[in-house]
């Protein structure tokens, strides 16, 4: 081929000829990474304002790489900046140092993890690795699971599974018939719907449950549920339990509903896309008790392990059901005895190589590093939830479980709507004055804050700043309030 109308560094050429036009350009990218990156926490935590639309046109020559750096230093800053301690709002946070490395290096290899044939280095550390972590979940010798991109597609996957073993639906599909329908926390994660949906059982199928005044499943109430599901002449076929609500990081009671799933012969799922962590800690563990008798689990390394997006898994308690109830063979692939080709057992075919970033993260920080960071932001939600507890005028949602609390402002005397305001206002003012982000979900009928002390780079500092704002923006519309009415 002419390659007179690429440039030098289109690829990495295999012979090596453009190797230190490769390896100029490579250290320019990494400089402006770490540059970035080491200057996150002097930036605000939300995007600085983009001067200009970002231009899509594909154009008719190459570009020049400066210029195309150039643009990727503005589309850095034009970001989000999830790495800056006062980042609190969401359950996203600085990547590991190596699951960026992972990304990067498995990026060049290139290689499709639909077969051993085409990764079969990275296709035998997946099985082996998620053998090793559903053995830590207490799932037993026969489980296992497989990496997907993102916990909605781990869900999706476990409910699949879930309605063709008990409908043995795999080739002729649920009887016509039956009503599959599963029961999921009032609060739980908006991927079960979709779920629901994308199965073609309507988003109904998703039964919610009630909660306590803990975000947590109310038992009674999913008892009568599947009673009333029965007598409605529909098919219940699993239950789900949350180990760890996006709003206010609640864990469902996991043990109870375990034995109401066995006393109906249901299937059990447990989404710990985000709390699934505390496995990794010693004093925290004891939360997730049950989960060892899950059929199914979804945990997202993605989160609380640190991993760069995307990273999720989707564990089965007997790894070989997959095999009679999902996999769909691809003739064109060989087959190997000591490791399945994964995607023959995955919603996705080609999938990313997700598995170096993970496997290089727990080596690199192993699971005394992930308790150190862990127990640092148990102590941090203490803080802030005593802060929260210290001040008449905020209340809790929920009283924490884990690393999230969701709380607000409800100075007397103001309706719900006022509060909304009061809150959103509060959220602006936490942004401009202290460079805090919180997120304002809305969380039974009305407007929340939620911090998710998710950074380690988070300090009680950074929670005393906070509450002296909080503080401050109180006294100041008090003063306010009491000058309207004299």
């Amino acid at each position: 081929m002419d390659f007179s109308a690429l440039p030098t560094t289109a690829f990495i050429r295999p012979d090596g000829e453009n190797q230190a036009a490769i390896a100029a350009l490579l250290h320019q990218v990494v400089d402006l990474l770490v540059e970035t990156m080491t200057q996150a926490a002097n930036r605000s935590p939300l995007p600085q304002p983009a001067e200009r639309e970002p231009w899509a046109e594909i154009p008719e020559i190459p570009q020049d790489v400066d210029r195309l750096l150039g643009d990727v230093r503005s589309q850095l800053l034009h970001s989000m900046n999830a790495a800056h301690p006062g980042y609190i709002g969401h359950m996203d946070s600085i990547p590991t140092t190596v699951s960026v490395i992972g990304d990067m290096v498995v990026a060049a290899l290139n290689n499709n993890m639909l077969s051993v044939e085409m990764s079969p280095m990275f296709s035998r550390l997946e099985h082996q690795v998620l053998r090793h972590i559903a053995q830590l979940f207490g799932l037993g010798a026969s489980a296992n699971g497989v990496l997907v991109s993102g916990g909605s597609l781990a869900n999706l996957q476990a409910l699949i599974v879930a309605r063709n073993v008990v409908f043995n639906a795999l080739k002729t599909g649920v009887p016509v018939d039956k009503h599959p329908v599963f029961f999921v926390s009032e609060v739980a994660h908006t991927s079960f719907q979709k779920a629901a949906m994308v199965m073609g059982l309507g988003t109904q199928a998703a039964i919610p449950v009630a909660t306590n005044p803990n975000s947590q499943i109310d038992v009674a109430d999913l008892q009568r549920k599947i009673d009333q599901a029965h007598a409605q002449g529909q098919h219940p076929f699993a239950i789900v339990a949350t180990a760890g609500t996006t709003v206010t990081g609640s864990i469902d009671p996991i043990s109870a509903m375990a034995a109401v799933a066995q006393q109906h012969q249901l299937w059990f799922h447990v989404d710990a896309a985000y709390g699934g962590a505390l496995m990794f800690s010693d004093v925290q563990r004891h939360q997730l008790a049950g989960i060892e008798l899950a059929d199914s689990v979804t945990f997202n390394p993605q989160k609380w392990l640190y991993v760069a997006k995307t990273c999720a898994t989707v564990m089965f308690r007997k790894f070989d059901q997959l095999h009679q109830y999902f996999r769909v063979l691809a003739p064109y692939m060989h087959d190997h005895d000591d490791c399945p080709n994964l995607g023959e057992f995955t919603v996705q075919g080609t999938r990313h190589p997700d598995i170096l970033k993970l496997w290089l993260s727990m080596q690199h920080l192993g699971r005394q590093g992930y308790g150190a960071i862990i127990d640092h932001n148990y102590a941090l939600a203490k803080t802030f939830t005593d802060a929260v507890k210290a001040r008449p005028f905020l209340a809790l949602a929920s009283q924490p479980q884990m690393n999230l609390i969701c709380f607000r402002a409800e100075p007397a005397g103001m309706g719900p709507h006022q509060r909304d305001t009061w809150n959103a206002q509060l959220q602006q003012w936490l942004l401009t004055q202290g460079n805090t982000f919180l997120s304002l979900p809305t969380y039974r009928g009305e407007k929340w804050l939620k911090a998710v002390l998710l950074n380690p780079f988070t300090t009680s500092d950074h929670v005393e700043r906070l509450f002296r704002h909080i503080d401050q923006y109180f006294a100041a519309h008090q003063s306010v309030a009491s000058m309207a009415k004299t």
